[in-house]
């Protein structure tokens, strides 16, 4: 059974940094694209970044796109989401997900495991 553990969320002041790491278990990690979803209160699940297995292959929503970086270490089962410059409209819920498979994907629907997901505030 894969299970997926979001940590390092947190509240921080806009302009801020925060780290999440997302450990992975019960799957051939390398064997699975991974993903960073995030959702906001009231709003849908909104898709922030993707690496695909080897982390050769990285996409970002254009909202954070030179100012997060996913990154991942095949050795330690574990997807990491570098987060800078934040801002209040960054606050949301932020689940790790997983898809097993070489293509990479940004839907939601594409991605069949789910972390609990790790609360981001970001305040003004």
């Amino acid at each position: 059974q894969v299970q997926l553990r979001e940590s390092g969320g947190g509240l921080v002041q806009a302009g801020g940094s925060l780290s999440l790491s997302c450990a992975a278990s019960g799957l051939t990690f390398r064997n699975y694209n991974m993903g960073w979803f995030r959702q906001a209160p009231g709003k849908g699940r909104e898709f922030v970044a993707t690496i695909n297995w080897s982390g050769g292959t990285r996409y970002y929503a254009d909202s954070v796109k030179g100012r997060f970086t996913i990154t991942r270490d095949n050795a330690a089962n574990t997807v990491y989401l570098q987060m800078n410059s934040l801002k209040t409209e960054d606050t949301a819920v932020y689940y790790c997900a997983a898809r097993l498979g070489l293509h990479i994907a940004t839907a939601a629907g594409d991605f069949g495991s789910w972390g609990q997901g790790t609360q981001v505030t970001v305040s003004s």
